[in-house]
């Protein structure tokens, strides 16, 4: 009942994702996974990753390219890192300066691999158009952060992977990342790649 109040005719607006580019960092499997919703809506698709993913280049017609490349040009960055040594503070304040102005971030990684301090200061001064942010440097995060108070910044709690299907997901992958580690293999799911290097396994538990 309150929809006429401080109604405006540019409110609630956004961007077209048809036909823009999306820039993808971190073409694992949920990477991938945007990617190919990305297709259905005719994006270019741009990817950041330590390797290279043949399979989305032939099925979807993506394209690897260097970070800042995919900084410059893409209207829609998506971040799917995760979080090491290597990618914290990945986008910082010297990397948010080579977006354009009419492009946005979406973090649904980890809190850590966006510069928060950085961001703020990008969104405010208005040197990119928006952000919206799953996850926080600090979780759960401060009610009195910043970026809270920006119009321009769309949050949610860490959710994004709210259903229930893939919450049951999450728990088969659990257990057979478990049943992998406690027979001697390597987990299917595994980041930090160091621990292959301890024999027995076991030691590390």
């Amino acid at each position: 009942g309150q929809w006429k109040v401080g109604w405006h005719p540019s409110m609630l607006l956004g961007r077209d994702v048809y036909g823009a580019t999306i820039g993808i960092v971190g073409a694992g499997r949920i990477g991938q996974a945007v990617a190919r919703r990305a297709k259905g809506f005719n994006m270019r698709i741009l990817y950041y990753d330590v390797v290279a993913r043949p399979e989305i280049e032939k099925e979807l017609g993506a394209k690897r390219v260097d970070l800042d490349t995919l900084l410059r040009e893409a209207d829609f960055v998506s971040i799917h890192v995760p979080l090491m040594k290597e990618t914290y503070h990945m986008i910082n304040a010297e990397k948010l300066k080579l977006m354009k102005k009419t492009a946005y971030l979406v973090n649904n990684a980890r809190g850590p691999v966006v510069d928060e301090k950085a961001l703020y200061e990008a969104l405010k001064e208005g040197r990119i158009a928006g952000a919206g942010l799953d996850v926080f440097e600090q979780e759960p995060t401060p009610v009195d952060n910043p970026l809270l108070k920006l119009d321009n910044v769309v949050v949610a709690p860490h959710i994004s992977s709210g259903s229930y299907e893939t919450r049951s997901k999450m728990a088969e992958m659990v257990a057979e990342n478990l049943v992998a580690f406690f027979e001697g293999r390597q987990p299917p799911n595994l980041v930090n790649l160091e621990v292959m290097k301890v024999r027995p396994l076991s030691k590390i538990i």
